[in-house]
């Protein structure tokens, strides 16, 4: 087991990583920006060092001065969270090359599922179901011409993007040009590689993913589903796990195509392979996220498996101790992301000092997060801030319980999104299960 880690982040999840490891008995180092020097993860690592200025490329993005600490303080690897460098081919090469344990997938795989089209041709071959689409846009005439064929609406992705950037929905031929340009502009901007290519535009559908661990002794296991449908703007903003209206038979199939992808690209650390399904219970592949999410709390509540240990266990070369037929979903656990933004403001960021803060408590309810009171609320970073978490033996336990949490949770100072999660929470659709992708844009038309 390694005796010292680098957590290549910032926010909950570095302190979420740091807790991990303390209860490991592995020491950690922190890595901060000149805006993150009074934050809660430089306080709680065994040791700190400043990297850089406020801005990302300069500080949590710099690899050289992240791996230059990584080997000053002896560390035997480094766990890069979620977002920022965590599904980064170069970064996780570079580690490698430096001979230090990149806590995830080799960077080969990285590369290859981290190319949405690549992604796509892959688990096509496979056979793992895939939504209708061109694999890369390169013709744009040629590529209007497909869209007509398969008809619209359509969308246009980033090949190497993620967290709803480079994404363009296209309603007429008229708007497609514009949108691939755009697109491939935006692409080009957010992750240096403008590549985009074309899918059907599935309407009415949720978003289901399938949580996976596999070892280097060959053991892929799916933990379950979770159900990531509750959206704005293609950024989650609610998510649970099980997903309600999923059919036995249905998850089944999903999680045996989740572990014949992972097989397929010899995948080993957690990884997630994300699914659309339709009204008629038909899925498709949507893409592979090989790293850690951001909503992994749900599936440790169902599961009862802390992720986050495991996966630095594998990552030391110990083998995962669960077969597939000792995965059993218990209860139901609900997740909220607490953002600092204004909901009735269109959204507005919200930044600032946090006057008073109180957690909700209660029996299975956890707050994942990095302020505390008086932290300042710097604006040079993305707006989440914390995690709420409930579990409960039934779904409608959950959703009270979760409400009761909601209302408990108090941070004065700042806006943020709580009164909007638990309004949704009110709603016919949210309590029944049936909602879709787009439901949040058709409700917050009405939402002031």
């Amino acid at each position: 087991m390694f005796s010292k880690i680098l957590i290549a982040n910032r926010g909950e999840i570095a302190v979420r990583i740091i807790r991990a490891c303390n209860e490991m008995g592995i020491r950690t180092v922190a890595v901060y920006s000149e805006a993150d020097a009074q934050s809660l993860h430089v306080n709680l690592a065994d040791e700190s060092y400043c990297i850089g200025p406020a801005f990302l490329k300069d500080s949590y993005l710099n690899m050289t001065a992240i791996i230059d600490v990584a080997i000053a303080t002896g560390c035997q690897a480094i766990h890069p969270g979620y977002g920022l460098l965590s599904e980064n081919p170069r970064f996780a090469e570079l580690c490698e090359k430096c001979n230090i344990k990149f806590i995830g997938p080799h960077y080969s795989v990285i590369a290859k599922m981290g190319d949405k089209d690549e992604a796509r041709r892959t688990m096509k071959a496979a056979g793992v179901p895939v939504v209708p689409g061109l694999e890369e846009i390169g013709d744009i005439a040629e590529a209007k011409k497909f869209a007509k064929e398969i008809g619209y609406p359509v969308i246009v992705k980033a090949a190497a993007g993620g967290g709803g950037r480079g994404i363009r929905i296209v309603r007429s031929e008229d708007e497609f040009e514009n949108a691939v340009l755009t697109a491939s502009a935006e692409a080009q901007s957010a992750f240096g590689n403008g590549k985009v290519y074309l899918e059907k535009f599935l309407t009415d559908v949720k978003h289901v993913e399938m949580q996976i661990v596999a070892d280097d002794f060959g053991n892929v296991v799916c933990l379950g589903e979770r159900d990531c449908s509750m959206q704005r703007k293609n950024q989650k903003l609610i998510e649970e796990s099980p997903c309600v209206v999923l059919k036995p038979e249905v998850r089944e199939e999903m999680m045996r195509c989740a572990v014949l992808a992972a097989k397929t690209v010899n995948y080993t650390s957690l990884g997630t392979i994300e699914f659309l399904l339709d009204k008629q219970n038909k899925f498709y592949f949507m893409e592979m996220n090989t790293r850690l999410q951001v909503e992994h709390p749900v599936t440790e509540y169902v599961t009862g498996i802390d992720i986050v240990k495991w996966q630095i266990r594998i990552a030391a070369g110990v083998e995962f101790m669960y077969k597939q037929e000792d995965i059993r979903l218990r209860g139901c656990a609900i997740e909220c992301r607490i953002n600092s933004e204004d909901a009735r403001m269109n959204f507005r960021p919200s930044c600032g000092r946090i006057n008073f803060l109180h957690v909700p408590g209660g029996p299975w309810v956890r707050f994942d997060t990095a302020v505390y009171q008086d932290y300042m609320i710097p604006p040079y970073y993305d707006s989440m801030i914390g995690k709420l978490i409930v579990y409960a033996r039934d779904r409608t336990e959950a959703i009270r319980k979760m409400q009761a949490a909601l209302c408990e949770l108090v941070i004065d100072g700042v806006h943020t999104n709580a009164e909007l999660s638990g309004d949704i929470l009110d709603t016919p659709e949210f309590r029944e299960g049936t909602y879709c992708t787009n439901f949040l844009d058709k409700f917050l038309k009405n939402y002031r």
